[in-house]
Formats: C-alpha cells, structure tokens, sequence
C-alpha cells in the first residue's frame, strides 16, 4: 500500500486529489512555485516543497525538480492530475527509473495517443471511423492541396495540442494559408511540437467523450460519456453526463468504439476517448485520447459515485478490485460549469487580482484552490473552480446548477460567473440542441463601468459605514464628505447606505457598459459625457458605450462623489463597503481605483427603493464650496481649567486656523498658535502638557498632538495619549472632506440642542421632506470651559474600598468619554472600565439601552458612541449612572 504521494500539479486538482489521499489514509506532499506559496493545496497537504520560480517552465514543467521533491520527502508514488506533466512520457520514464509509482497510463500510451496524427493511425488500425484528414504537413502548400480534396472548411490541428489551443477552423484557402503559420508557431511554443494535420470540419457537431479505466492487462471498464459540447473557442465551459438527445444505440456504439480503441493498447489507469458527432446524422468519428485525467471527471464520479482518483492510487498496489467484476450504475444526471478568472466582455481576457469575497453554495460539488485573499496571478491557467450539480434528472441538474451560480460571488477581479449565470437560460442548451457552435454569437449584458483612469486618489464609500468595531482599533471610513455623498444617493433615488465614489482632486475616466442614472455632487468640477459638459447635482442619464470624464476640482473645496443608481456591487467588509487603504480592505480590492478596473453595478431594488430628490430639496442642499470654513463645534471632552487655560479656549474660536498639506482621510492638520496650557506637563503621561494616557477619539475631535491640532478623520485612530478640546458635531462633519491645503478654518462653539436641530434638518432634507424648513441656528455665547463636563460622580461613602470619582465628559453630539479616577495609572481603574462596559454590554443586548453604537475602552476611561436618533444625551445618562453604580469594583 502506498502511504506517501506526491502529486505534480497546482490549483483545484491539487486540492481535490489531497481530500482522496486523506479519506484514504494517505500523506499527500504538495508542491509549488514561489506564486502559490499561500495556495490552498499548499496548506492542505501534508507536507509541501518549493520547486521555483511562478513561470511554469521553471517549476511545475521541471521533471527533475518534481521528482528531487519525491526522493527528498520519502514519497512513493507521484500523481499527475491533469495540464503540466501529466502526459510527458518522459516525465514517466524519469519518475520510474528513479523508483517512483507514476499513477496514470504507460509512456508508450502517451506516446501514441498524445500525438494526434498517431492516434488516428492506431484508430484506422482499430477499425474506428475517423473524419477525412491528414497526416502531418509539412508546408502550407500541402495544407491547402489537402484541404481542395477534404472541402472546405477544415479544422487546422496542432497534433501535440489540447484544450483549444493550437486549433483553427479554416473556411477558405486565405485563412488557411494565414492560419498555417499561426497553428505551428502556437505549437511550437506550447507543446514543443510545430507538427499540424487537417481534418475535415462538421459545422453542427457535438464535442462527446467517453470515461474510461484500464488495468493495464487488456481489462477496461467504460464510466460513461459525457458531452462537452458548449465550447467557446473549442474550450470546453459545460460539461454533462448523460449525453442528452443521444440514441441508445449511438451511446452503445461510442461506448464499444472507445473501448476496443484504448483495449488494442492495453491501456492503464484513467483516460478518455473523445468523438466528434454529426448533430443531425449522430454519425461519430474519433477525435483523439487524453491519457490523464479530465478536467471534467467530477460529473461522471457524481453520476456513477466512482472516485476515479481513488482508483488511480489503488490501481498500482492491486487495492482496486478487478474491473469486471465491478458493476457501474449511472443515476440522475450531472452538470459542470467552469469558472473562470476572465472578462466576458473584454473578448475572455484573464483577470488577475486578489480575490476580496468567494462564496460558494454548499449543495453542489466545487472543485477550487481560491478561498477569500488569494492572489489569482497571470502565471497559470486562469481556471478558479469546477461547480458540478447533480440531479434526478436533466432538469432537476440545471436547475440545481443555476440556484448554485446565482448564490456564488467572486470579486476582486473578473470572472465568466455572470456568463455562466446567463447559459443556465440558454434556449439551445436547456433544450439539448446546442452544438459546439452554439456559443460563437452568445454575448451577455454587462452591468458594469470600465475604469480608464483612476483618478488622483478615487476609492468605494458607503454612509455610515464601518461601525461597531472602533474598539478593536477598526475605523469607520467611509465618506470624507456624508452630505455629498448621501446627496448624490438621494438624487438618483438610492436609499441610504448605498455605495458610492469618492473623488479626491481629480477624478477618474469610467466607461459605462449599460444605460444607467449617475449623480455628480460635492466641490465644483470639470465633469464631460462623451466630451460634452453635463451638469453636477443632477440626475444624469448614462447610455451604454458612453464615456464619462470626471476633471479636476476647479475652485474651492477637494472632494466629489459620484453615485450610480443601484450602487456599486462590492462585497461587504465587516458590515460595510467602505474602503481602508490603510487597512487594504473594504470597497474595490481595498484600494484606491486603477485603470483597468471593473465596477459592478447592483440592480436597484425594487421595494426598497426611495422617490429620487425634487429640485427644491437638491438646491437646498448644495452648499456654497469655499476658502474659509467656519465649523461648528461642542466643547469637549478636554478644556479648562484641567487642560487648557481659559484664554487657550478663547484662541482656538478666535483663530482663523490654516489646512496644512500634509492632511488627508486620517486627519487634517491645522497651522495657528501654540496654546499656553494650564500645566506644565502630561504627568505620568508624558512630558508635554498635551499628553494623557490613551483614550477613544470621536470623529471630529480636535486633537492637540503637542501644540498642533488635527482634526480626526473617518480613517483616524480609535485610541490615543492627546488632548482634545472640542469636537465638530455631526451635522458639519462633511465639511472635513472639503479642506483643501491653505484654507482657514474657524471653529464656532454651539449648543447641543442646536447641534441636534442642525442633524435633524439635515436627515429631513435628505429624505425629501416637504415639511423641512431650512434654519441656521445662531451660534451662542463663546461657551463656557465647564461645558466639557457633563457631570462629575462621586461614590456616596468615599471610605468605601474601590470607590473612585467619575467625570463624565461630552465627545461632540453623539459621544460620551467616562474617566475614571486621578490621572495615574492604576489597573483598578482599568477594572473600573472593563466592569461598566461588561454592564453596559449586558444592557444593550437586553434591549434596555438602544442606541448604543460602539464602547471603546482607554486606560481609565470609555467612550460610549450613542445614536442621538435613538437615545438623547439625557437619557443615556440617566442609564449610564446606574449602570456605573452595579459595575463598581469592589
């Protein structure tokens, strides 16, 4: 018995001959190039080898690197999966001279059934009706002579190739003499072997092929047919099993045929015998053999519940009981789609990329080698996964298979998904009437947008977006500027939520190809369809084939959004389609936008969906986009007198504060006066006076990180040691994302309940309320330093062991900051706050306190982030004082 197998080969047969090893018993070895060094069949293996570099020729074709690989880990036995080596009888002769099993046929069955024009010679012998042909030419002036007496038109063959490559159907002499040139150069570079050989072509064929085993003694067992005939290009995209339509004495007679031609061999292990059939006549004439497995052996295992590879592996150790007295029953029917990494719409062109989602249903067989952040390269084939769905019968197969590609997404690069989607429907397929032209005038719509440019720094954002993880370090991204973007939404008719680009500076060149609604909203900019001006804040009709040039900002402000109606169809990333670049995740491959990119637009939906905005709610809307910025503010969490003196306060709303350049989705960073400070150092924080020990920022807060203020953005840090005397409240947020480098800015303290109203009016105006009243609430009165507390706590019996004072502390509109005790550090403190936010916990999981959106512990204190649509400040101190008094340390 063999206890250790190397198997020569990558990807999804790699995988899928690693789950019948183990079943079995058996240790598998894997090798790889440098490319799939992070490859799925790598991990699943037992034990793995480096054979190389990622181009093909220097590692997986290697012969001797492979079998270095065999000697070295103790492996017995190498199994070639199909592609690669898998039918070099070289590569076989190497393997056994070195005292290694190879499970597969003999060199000399490759030999005479790899090239196709000595298999048709041991086919004749065979007494196997082949197509009018050739043997192999030597020039283009004998190609064409023979094509005059076969007729046009003729099927140009490499007679080493397989899998489409190096095959052309000719229908005159011109294309022939063209097609002579190109077929041989093709061969020679992939198979080694320029030699070509014509045959005859049938125009409405069927690709049929038949499943068979031998022991090698002259014993064959046939596992069925299958037909292949959907091609594209003469590549194989469905395959089948049963052949539908196809009369039983046809299937006897294929059956026998193939049989009678690999038993004249006395073929050992798996191989297939194919045919090409006259879809009218069913007449059959053989094609060629490929000694190896197939790639779509999955659906004849699904039909007969044989394991082909299993057998491979037991066949050499005589573990394989004897072929006739095995008996094979066929029940249902089965199908195979081939994904693949290709762009449908760009003429099949590979796609390459970091896969960002893979979800696969888990009814259906999936052979794959991708899972979420593989990195599918140009290196090899493009093929991702084999979907193969089994049924009581035909129908019930399709059926089966169309339920299974609609749940499925892949995204992060192209694929053929939606194609394949497409040909579940496909009338001459559905019907069994399709021949291996069928495809040849098949297109699909395409709801997507081509990226010709990129842009400056152009990524997905969604509103609110990435919420719920600030305590784990996780920002919430999303957009620089919500007003714009969530305008942009409303504008086409999106609800809230839905995805959407942000444009920084200058924006990209998108191609759409489908008709579709786009808005432009956000700061002034050069925005041209098909060269010609369209306006911004605007439902814009968009035609399929049409170009749309975003320029630059022109004037005042830095960002613009580009919504389309339905969004754009990103996977979700811990709730949200917001793009982190810093994190590299979230939106289009967690990145910026690249020329060559496709953006997928989801369908709108048709419940869901709200009345676009009327114009009178757009005008109102649309701010004036400026170089001066007056931004209103609550004070708080950190003032005077503890931090800041009261004439620090006074400086940072009297100041016209300057954007500095180095600023950006993090933070913008302001140029203005050094404040005086109401200390002289951090204490035990550090030795400037802006120094505290960590604890949660809001959004919007003014962070003085020694004596220059920034302004914490959407990508900013959950957790840090500065002090931060005021914070933006939500309703001006989006003007953050308009501060361009030497603007000023001045920060105008107001009420919360202003504050409140500001938010109010603005959701009411976004939702296309009639009753909405604009209204500018007059900022008050410089507000007051002690307005940073909203209240102080001290336990009733200060005696008390563990009782600690509380300051409760507000974070602009929507945040609360809790700190516990003096400023030192004590772990009872941190006791202090990991007991409330347990509490806390337990309370907003009851339902007894909604309207909590995040807690992010400090050292000595918590951040509650709270909805104001949902809870009101007082309320939620009315729960966060009792909470404190259950959860006190004792």
């Amino acid at each position: 018995m063999l206890t250790k197998i190397l198997i020569a080969n990558r990807g999804a047969i790699a995988c899928r001959i690693i789950r019948t090893l183990d079943r079995l018993g058996i240790a598998s070895v894997a090798v790889y190039s440098d490319a799939d060094a992070n490859a799925m069949h790598v991990a699943m293996a037992t034990e793995s080898v480096c054979i190389g570099p990622a181009p093909a020729a220097q590692s997986y074709l290697v012969s001797q690197k492979i079998i270095d690989a065999a000697l070295h880990t103790g492996a017995q036995a190498i199994h070639p999966g199909y592609g690669f080596l898998s039918e070099n009888a070289a590569f076989v002769e190497a393997c056994e001279a070195a005292g290694l099993v190879f499970l597969g046929p003999t060199p000399h069955q490759m030999r005479v059934f790899g090239l196709k024009h000595s298999a048709r010679a041991l086919a004749t012998e065979a007494n196997v009706q082949l197509l009018a042909g050739t043997g192999l030419l030597a020039s283009s002036d004998e190609a064409l002579s023979a094509a005059e007496v076969i007729g046009y038109p003729v099927m140009l063959k490499s007679s080493a190739g397989g899998g489409g490559i190096g095959m052309q159907m000719c229908r005159d002499a011109t294309e022939l003499a063209v097609a002579f040139q190109t077929v041989s150069r093709l061969a020679q570079a992939n198979f080694s072997d320029a030699g070509v050989f014509l045959e005859r072509f049938i125009r409405n064929a069927r690709h049929i092929e038949v499943q068979i085993f031998g022991d090698g003694q002259g014993s064959i067992k046939v596992l069925g047919e299958r037909d292949c005939s959907l091609q594209r290009r003469n590549q194989k995209v469905v395959e089948e099993t049963p052949a539908p339509n196809l009369r039983d004495e046809v299937r006897e007679a294929l059956h026998d045929t193939a049989r009678r031609l690999v038993q004249s061999v006395n073929y050992r292990s798996a191989g297939t015998v194919e045919f090409v059939v006259d879809a009218a006549t069913q007449d059959f004439y053989f094609l060629e053999v490929n000694a190896r497995l197939q790639v779509e052996h999955g659906v004849t295992e699904a039909v007969t519940g044989v394991d082909i590879v299993e057998w491979m592996v037991k066949l050499p150790t005589g573990d394989l009981p004897a072929l006739d007295s095995l008996t094979i029953t066929q029940r249902g029917h089965a199908i195979q789609a081939r994904l693949y990494a290709e762009d449908p719409f760009k003429n099949f062109q590979p796609s390459t990329g970091v896969l960002t989602d893979v979800v696969f249903p888990d009814n259906v067989r999936v052979d794959t080698w991708v899972e979420r952040g593989t990195e599918v390269s140009a290196a090899y084939d493009p093929m991702l996964a084999k979907l193969v769905a089994h049924g009581a019968n035909r129908s019930a197969a399709i059926e089966k298979l169309a339920s299974a590609l609609d749940v499925s997404r892949i995204a992060g690069l192209e694929c053929n998904l939606e194609y394949l989607r497409a040909l579940m429907a496909f009338a001459p397929f559905v019907l069994a009437q399709h021949t291996t032209r069928s495809l040849a005038d098949f297109r699909v719509p395409s709801r997507a947008v081509d990226v010709h440019t990129g842009g400056v720094h152009t990524m997905v954002q969604d509103w609110p977006a990435r919420l719920g993880y600030w305590d784990v370090g996780v920002p919430p991204s999303g957009p620089m500027d919500a007003l714009a973007l969530r305008a942009a939404n409303r504008i086409v008719g999106n609800p809230h939520g839905t995805a959407g680009l942000e444009i920084t500076a200058a924006g990209p060149t998108l191609c759409f190809r489908t008709d579709l609604y786009i808005a432009v909203t956000g700061a002034p900019l050069e925005l041209l369809l098909d060269g010609e001006p369209v306006p911004m804040w605007a439902n814009l009709a968009v035609a399929a084939g049409q170009t749309l040039k975003v320029g630059r900002v022109q004037g005042a402000g830095v960002r613009a959004y580009l919504a389309v109606l339905g969004g754009w169809d990103v996977p979700d990333y811990l709730g949200s389609k917001s793009t982190f670049t810093l994190g590299q995740f979230g939106g289009h491959g967690g990145r910026v936008l690249r020329a060559g990119d496709v953006l997928h637009v989801a369908q709108p939906s048709a419940t869901d969906q709200p009345p676009a905005l009327q114009a009178t709610h757009i005008q109102a809307l649309k701010p004036v986009y400026t170089t001066h910025w007056d931004i209103r503010v609550l004070v708080g969490p950190h003032g005077a007198p503890d931090f800041f003196t009261s004439d620090d306060i006074a400086m940072l709303f009297a100041t016209d504060w300057e954007v500095h350049y180095n600023s950006s989705r993090t933070g913008v960073r302001l140029i203005g006066p050094k404040p005086q400070w109401a200390r002289r150092d951090g204490g035990e924080a550090g030795l400037h006076p802006s120094n505290i020990h960590d604890n949660a920022y809001a959004i919007g807060a003014i962070d003085f990180t020694g004596d220059m203020p920034v302004i914490l953005g959407p990508d900013g840090p959950s957790l840090g040691g500065f002090v931060c005397p005021a914070t933006v409240v939500r309703a001006e947020l989006w003007k953050l994302g308009q501060l361009s480098p030497g603007n000023t800015v001045r920060f105008v303290p107001t009420t919360l309940e202003a504050a409140n109203a500001m938010a109010v009016q603005l959701d009411a105006l976004l939702a296309g309320r009639s009753e909405f009243i604009p209204v500018t609430p007059t900022p008050p009165a410089l507000a007051l330093p002690n307005e940073a507390v909203v209240m102080r706590y001290s336990p009733p019996d200060e005696g008390k062991a563990g009782g600690v004072d509380v300051v409760f502390r507000r974070a602009g509109d929507c945040n609360v900051l809790i700190e516990f005790g003096a400023l030192t550090l004590d772990l009872t403190l941190r006791f202090h706050v990991h007991a409330l936010m347990t509490q806390l916990q337990v309370l907003r999981i009851s339902g007894a306190l909604p309207g909590i959106v995040d807690m992010t512990p400090g050292i000595r204190s918590l951040q509650v982030h709270f909805d104001p649509t949902v809870i009101t400040l007082p309320s939620l101190m009315q729960a966060l004082l009792p909470a404190h008094g259950e959860a006190r340390v004792e």
